[in-house]
């Protein structure tokens, strides 16, 4: 697909189902993986980086079958997986890559991890180094990818973080399922536990208390049977849209509400907006049925605690702020500096373009809400969900987008495009 162009819609009205959440479908592939046993995950997200994972246990002699809404892992055990014959290839995925970090780390083998040109320029120190503090070898190219990574004796650990991340918390706590004692991760605010919930039904020993997460090494996980939710950041987008539009009314069935997860929620109704959560389920992960109507937002503070869980939300919220009435100051976002791009970059640059109001200090933005924006070009700079907000934002817009690269909601929302067309 080349450049789209995307002209505004009168509203949105409709239910759906989405895909599967694509943080949890990385940790089932992982986990069920390294756990002995048939692992059955119904509804795993069919995309880029969870496709990523997939090849790279396979590359390391694990049998994953798809078949309709069902993936079957055959689990070898912890100790179970071959060495690859060649570096592990896990493209534009940063979680496949510091996740598959923590496993490796307990391998008898040494394993390189490689990364398309994007990933590449990720930082990878903050998992290198506690890695290290554990005695796990990862050679780093001056702190970026790829990683090498020699596994084998690994050393519990009590490590704080310096900045809530799931992403390093998972690895260090996969790496800890290899160590002889207890490793404990320590947070200053909670960042996504999906990792602890799952370590947990495979039975892990695992411990949580407050913002600190225990496991004790050794013990053997065991194959479960399991459903994925629907992805709240894939939610989000759809959420945006029937509360921007007049007249709108959207539900979206069987969504991730973990609460670690669930910070647009927070910051969505603190703006004002018309959400409902019905039919509550879950077990592992707490899901439910979300059901959006439209309405007027306004201007709020936002601050850094709530970050951790609203962190992929940003660039959506950036958005619905744009439209708000008044302003809207945002603390403590500098992390998505270091996604696929620079979020704050991408995103005041589009929505500029557009005719929003957006001043930028170091982490902080301070957006003023204006009555509408404008088409204009987007430019996505290859991220996914700088290309979703700004396809949302061109809904809105008085006259038509184009988009640059649509194609790069592969990344993590194939059917992107699609199910909005649905709702129109």
């Amino acid at each position: 697909m080349e450049e789209l162009t995307i002209r505004p819609v009168p509203r949105l009205k409709g239910d759906l189902v989405l895909p599967g959440d694509k943080s949890i479908s990385h940790r089932a592939v992982m986990i069920g993986a390294i756990a002995k046993g048939k692992t059955i995950a119904k509804d795993i997200l069919d995309c880029d980086d969870c496709n990523y994972t997939i090849r790279a246990f396979a590359d390391m002699g694990i049998v994953i079958k798809k078949e309709s809404r069902y993936t079957t892992i055959e689990g070898k055990g912890l100790r179970g997986l071959a060495r690859p014959k060649a570096s592990l290839n896990v493209g534009n995925s940063g979680t496949s890559m510091r996740l598959l970090a923590g496993i490796l780390a307990g391998q008898d083998f040494s394993a390189t991890l490689e990364g398309d040109e994007s990933l590449s320029a990720r930082p990878m120190k903050r998992i290198s180094e506690p890695l290290a503090l554990m005695g796990v070898s990862v050679n780093t190219r001056d702190g970026h990818p790829p990683l090498e990574i020699r596994g084998g004796n690994v050393k519990a650990v009590d490590y704080v973080l310096p900045i809530p991340s799931a992403q390093i918390k998972s690895a260090l706590l996969f790496a800890g399922l290899y160590a002889a004692g207890v490793t404990t991760v320590r947070e200053s605010s909670k960042s996504r536990d999906h990792t602890e919930r799952m370590l947990e039904y495979f039975g892990a020993d695992i411990k949580v208390e407050g913002l600190n997460v225990s496991v004790k090494g050794g013990r053997e996980l065991a194959g479960r049977e399991l459903e994925v939710p629907g992805d709240i950041s894939s939610a989000s987008f759809f959420m945006a849209g029937a509360i921007l539009l007049d007249g709108s009314k959207v539900r979206i069935k069987n969504v991730s509400i973990n609460p670690t997860r669930a910070g647009v929620l927070d910051i969505l109704t603190k703006m004002g907006a018309k959400i409902k959560i019905v039919n509550k389920t879950g077990l592992f992960e707490p899901a439910g049925d979300i059901e959006v109507e439209s309405g007027p937002l306004r201007g709020v503070s936002i601050g850094e605690g709530e970050i951790p869980a609203a962190i992929d939300e940003l660039p959506i919220i950036f958005v619905l702020a744009s439209l708000a009435k008044g302003r809207t100051v945002i603390k403590g976002a500098g992390e998505l500096r270091v996604k696929e791009t620079d979020r704050i970059r991408s995103m005041k640059e589009n929505l500029e373009a557009m005719g929003a109001r957006i001043r930028v200090s170091a982490d902080e933005m301070i957006i003023e809400g204006v009555d509408a924006l404008k088409g204009a070009g987007i430019k996505t700079y290859g991220d996914h969900r700088t290309c979703m907000a700004m396809t949302v934002a061109a809904l809105t817009a008085k006259g038509a987008s184009k988009i640059d690269d649509p194609q790069c909601v592969n990344k993590s929302f194939p059917q992107f495009f699609s199910v909005l067309e649905g709702l129109k």
